[in-house]
């Protein structure tokens, strides 16, 4: 799949398992960053790299800031290709964000390949070309737009991760799926059993049709100024979710649980159809795991966090809510009755299934 940037295109590549890794980690003047967990998950798979070359990274939200990034400009600064020199990253969102804001700023840029090990980050953020980090306590404060040469997922990565980050992944992964319209649906009911037994093809294919959906929208609108805003639909309410549970709840469950709650607040409008809203609450309520019902947060937090969400323009809360024949529009004028009435009839609905 080839992706689309006015720095550079860039392509993702679909490997059918991890025997690629020896190739790309021989890649002369590189240095590769690797997740601490990911490196002890599958140590026999980078034995062959110069310990020099080679920097494992704590993936931790608190580590996602300014000092790991320049942490790795200063391993990067013993090769001595400069600008030729390449990073090679492999592991989870915070890796990919940590390396990529890294990668972008030491000398003005140098090459940088993703290894996506996470389901999260392999049907969502390895594409876009998005770099983030925390900074003074402010999460994602601090960013770059600066995409990979290159991205590799490869599905059996997925095998050994934990129920909470695999269903997390499968979040997202059910949202753009399901924001296809009829096709997506109905696959997705066809097809939910086998991703939920991590059934390597079927992940496979899912994932890649997350990121065809994706890319339709990071290439019209590469900066996150028009079209690809859509992308946040049901991320207010998500990161609201993520705020209140002070994260216990990872970021694609809060995303699928905020897609219930937005298509929810669709149906009061009038906007969406109660067997739309339905069909995707019996996609949503498997892939959630214990801890997500939003009966558990008090209302006034859950209002206060979607208040100080970034994509806030002022005292309004602006939401994407989805609308009968799957289009996407952006609201500024989200009412906090109607978000109390959309979370009861989300914990309503998660009480009869």
């Amino acid at each position: 799949m080839n992706i689309k940037a006015s720095q550079h295109d860039y392509t993702v590549h679909f490997e059918d398992s991890p025997d690629f890794l020896a190739d790309l980690l021989a890649k002369p003047d590189a240095l590769c960053v690797v997740d601490r967990n990911v490196y002890r998950l599958y140590q026999p798979r980078f034995a062959g790299v110069d310990p020099e070359r080679l920097m494992l990274l704590d993936a931790l939200e608190e580590n996602k800031g300014l000092e790991a990034a320049l942490a790795i400009c200063e391993r990067m600064t013993a090769i001595p290709a400069r600008r030729n020199a390449w990073l090679v990253s492999v592991g989870g969102g915070i890796t990919q964000d940590v390396t990529g804001f890294a990668a972008n700023i030491l000398y003005r840029g140098v090459h940088w390949a993703f290894v996506p090990t996470t389901l999260l980050a392999a049907c969502d953020s390895c594409i876009g070309g998005k770099t983030s980090l925390n900074y003074k306590g402010f999460k994602n404060l601090l960013g770059t737009f600066f995409p990979p040469d290159d991205v590799y997922v490869c599905a059996s990565f997925f095998e050994t991760l934990t129920d909470q980050d695999f269903l997390s992944g499968l979040g997202e992964v059910v949202k753009f799926n399901a924001l296809m319209g009829e096709p997506g649906l109905s696959g997705l009911e066809t097809h939910l059993p086998a991703l939920l037994l991590r059934d390597p093809e079927t992940v496979r294919r899912y994932t890649e049709s997350s990121l065809a959906f994706k890319k339709t929208y990071i290439e019209q609108d590469e900066f996150d100024r028009g079209v690809r805003v859509h992308l946040n639909f049901a991320h207010t309410f998500g990161h609201a979710f993520e705020t209140v549970s002070r994260y216990a709840v990872a970021h694609g469950s809060a995303v699928a649980l905020g897609t219930m709650a937005a298509n929810h607040l669709s149906l009061l409008r009038g906007w969406l159809a109660a067997e739309t809203v339905e069909r995707i609450d019996r996609l949503i309520l498997p892939i959630l795991p214990a801890g997500c019902d939003p009966a558990q947060w008090e209302l006034s937090g859950i209002l206060a966090a979607m208040h100080k969400d970034k994509k806030q323009t002022d005292s309004r809360i602006t939401a994407v809510l989805l609308r009968s024949g799957f289009t996407l529009e952006i609201v500024h004028d989200v009412q906090p009755e109607e978000v109390g009435r959309a979370l009861a009839a989300v914990s309503a609905r998660m009480a009869s299934k």
